[in-house]
């Protein structure tokens, strides 16, 4: 791990369009930026890219389809965008293609479901998606496995679990699968789901892994050393605290899959601050926390970073424009925060990175 001196943000031109929840990618030192909901909350088509050797805004074509909440990937000079909601905030079903050498979009094949909240990762040049909600506003179990060559997707063993918005991890042949939510519609709308899941990619099946120790909405989490961190959230009263509000935790829980156990609730690893809906990333050696809501006015602009051979976080620099709801997209030597919401939509993009890089 790098000294906590070494962190520092870079600030970059501000995007054309404010948003939130966008779609980010970095491919070949460009960050495309897509989609997302404007000030009025309805679904953009807005599709632009961030040049970082000029520091330039490109405006692209806008997408077929405008979305906000999609998955998004880079698949060599493509950019796959899957699903999401659209204006009417109904979950879609179409996937589209950005083709960056000749600037236009293309249909691909759609998803047999519509979906929002997928989750999606690739390997060996397929895609994987995973989860989601439907137009009942139900969770999804559904598991699917895009080949770009046959624009095909084939059906895969459901998830034990149904879900939506869940963290993923690919290690090695294992998808790790946790932190999402439940929709259960009503009053209740949603509420976190403590299921910890992995998709072997090689068997092609599930196993289960002890449940996340507490149940926190809007927690991060990430993957640092083969170890999965679950990190602060909005924590529920129980039954017996019935008038108690919500209250925000700095809760750091950790699940180590070659002992097969989460550690056990520790004073001394907790967070420096509480928070929700904010980032969390891996840069320098670290487990980063990024901005987010605490127990004041206005989001946060603090940053931690936990450094994993010291076992414990220590601060960073604080991000330049204070945010919660935020995109993010690693590159190399970079953790970029993407829009999201200042004192409405925001147009900010600013990047964690290393002072060498």
């Amino acid at each position: 791990a790098t000294g906590a001196g070494t962190f520092t943000w870079a600030t970059f031109p501000a995007m054309p369009t404010r948003r939130v929840y966008c779609s980010a990618v970095h491919r070949d030192g460009q960050l495309f930026v897509l989609g997302g909901c404007g000030g009025g909350g309805r679904a953009l088509g807005a599709s632009e890219v961030l040049d970082l050797p000029t520091q330039r805004w490109i405006t692209l074509p806008p997408l077929l389809t405008p979305r906000a909440g999609a998955a998004a990937l880079a698949l060599g000079k493509q950019i796959l965008v899957v699903g999401g909601v659209d204006a009417t905030q109904r979950p879609l079903a179409s996937v589209e293609v950005y083709h960056v050498d000749e600037g236009k979009w293309e249909k691909k094949a759609a998803l047999a479901q519509p979906s929002m909240g997928i989750s999606a990762v690739q390997r060996d040049g397929a895609v994987y998606a995973l989860g989601g909600m439907g137009a009942d506003t139900s969770p999804q179990a559904l598991v699917r496995v895009y080949e770009p060559a046959k624009d095909h997707w084939q059906p895969l063993p459901s998830m034990p679990t149904p879900c939506y918005g869940a963290s993923t991890f690919l290690q090695g042949s294992k998808i790790f699968v946790l932190e999402s939510y439940l929709y259960t519609g009503g009053r209740q709308g949603k509420l976190p789901v403590t299921a910890f899941e992995a998709f072997d990619l090689e068997t092609r099946s599930w196993t289960r892994y002890p449940s996340v120790p507490s149940r926190r909405a809007f927690a991060a989490c990430a993957m640092a050393d083969g170890v999965v961190f679950s990190l602060g959230g909005l924590q529920q009263p129980g039954p017996h605290n019935f008038y108690s509000r919500p209250h925000f935790v700095n809760t750091v829980e950790m699940f180590d899959p070659a002992q097969g156990a989460w550690s056990k609730p520790n004073r001394a690893i907790r967070m420096r601050e509480k928070r929700a809906d904010f980032v969390a990333g891996c840069l320098g050696g670290r487990v980063v926390a990024v901005g987010g809501l605490g127990n004041q006015s206005c989001p946060l602009d603090s940053v931690e970073g936990f450094n994993l051979s010291q076992k414990k976080w220590e601060p960073l620099p604080p991000m330049p424009t204070g945010r919660c709801s935020c995109s993010s997209c690693p590159a190399p030597s970079l953790l970029f925060i993407i829009g999201g919401v200042a004192q409405g939509p925001s147009a900010a993009v600013e990047a964690l990175c290393l002072r060498e890089a």
